[in-house]
């Protein structure tokens, strides 16, 4: 037992490959692992939770820091924890916050008691999971990953109870060339959607998705994109991202107002014309906005975002990051 140190990465999520009750399978994520941001999670063994700030100029607390080290306490069954979070990602903008932050605390709980975190087994009862595996396989490898998505007897428009589902297996994962680089333009904008208003906007959308999509997605799934993944051909694997990305947003389209949620689609419309970048497409319910280069037109795509986001009058981050090949990092103390 000691201190530990638990750093996981943020995840891009591209979208599902099928919404549809009409099929065997429902959701089934695709997305990827990114080397940045990060968040950046320290513990230590201790009687009871206590929660010692989360490294931000104002120092303050994260009340989920607290929730989910109570989770992991009463889950792991030991006495307690002291945690900081030391890196927080940008919350509810589409790069995983929630999941990557529910599972840092756990393993960070789990590794100063010297035990084995077994994160996918625990993440049902963390709410983790439920639909995308996707931010669950990049903690456990990071990389690349399609999962395999439910059963759509058991995981329909209502989720199942509590100990009657488990974390989709991953199908396909490939380590992403070093040399890759996301560009990930983050716009000054209302949050993506969560808990309950996620749950019921993807209720309506599963129950009215059109199946014809979920079949034109399986075909670039398989001919197209997972070839470009274990090929390394970024191009090729950015134009099949695009696809499946819009084909998502059709099924979106009523929720989000359009096949991307405002601004995020004026941003990928100002991205497109951008030669040296590719998959262009939004994160999960955005506003992210993602698209795909290489180390040597990093900067090249990094000014197309600043201008994408000036040309539409908005302020935001910009992040140009390699793939994460790794999962999460725990380093330990004695």
């Amino acid at each position: 037992m000691g201190t530990v140190t638990v750093s996981a990465s943020a995840r891009l999520h591209v979208g599902f490959q099928n919404l549809s009750l009409a099929r065997e399978r429902l959701y089934g994520g695709i997305g990827m692992a990114l080397a940045e941001p990060r968040v950046i999670v320290v513990a230590e063994p201790a009687k009871g939770v206590h929660v010692t700030g989360d490294g931000s100029e104002s120092q303050d607390r994260d009340p989920l820091v607290a929730e989910y080290a109570r989770q992991a306490v009463d889950l792991l069954e030991v006495p307690g924890v002291e945690i900081e979070l030391e890196r927080r990602l940008p919350r509810h903008v589409g790069l995983g916050s929630g999941t990557q932050l529910a599972l840092s605390v756990h393993a960070a709980v789990a590794g100063a008691h010297g035990l084995d975190p077994r994160v996918r087994e625990y993440a049902p009862a963390l709410g983790r999971g439920g639909r995308s595996g996707v931010g669950v396989a990049t903690f456990e490898g990071g990389g690349f990953v399609v999962d395999a998505g439910h059963p759509t007897g058991r995981f329909t428009t209502e989720p199942p109870a509590e100990g009657d589902w488990t974390v989709p297996a991953v199908v396909a994962r490939h380590a992403l060339p070093e040399d890759w680089r996301f560009l990930v333009v983050i716009p000054e904008a209302e949050p993506g959607r969560s808990g309950d208003d996620e749950d019921a906007s993807m209720r309506t959308v599963v129950e009215r998705a059109d199946p014809a999509i979920a079949d034109e997605i399986a075909g670039i799934v398989t001919r197209r994109l997972l070839p470009a993944a274990a090929e390394g051909r970024h191009e090729a694997f950015g134009n099949a991202l695009s696809a499946i990305g819009r084909k998502n947003g059709a099924w979106y389209t009523d929720a989000q107002g359009g096949v991307f949620r405002p601004p995020a689609g004026e941003l990928v419309e100002a991205l497109e014309s951008c030669p040296v970048v590719t998959g262009i497409g939004q994160s999960s319910w955005g506003p992210a906005v993602y698209g795909v280069t290489d180390v040597n037109h990093a900067a090249e795509a990094r000014e197309a975002a600043r201008e994408a986001l000036a040309s539409r009058g908005l302020e935001g981050e910009i992040v140009c990051s390699a793939p994460e090949n790794e999962g999460a990092r725990l380093e330990f103390e004695e």
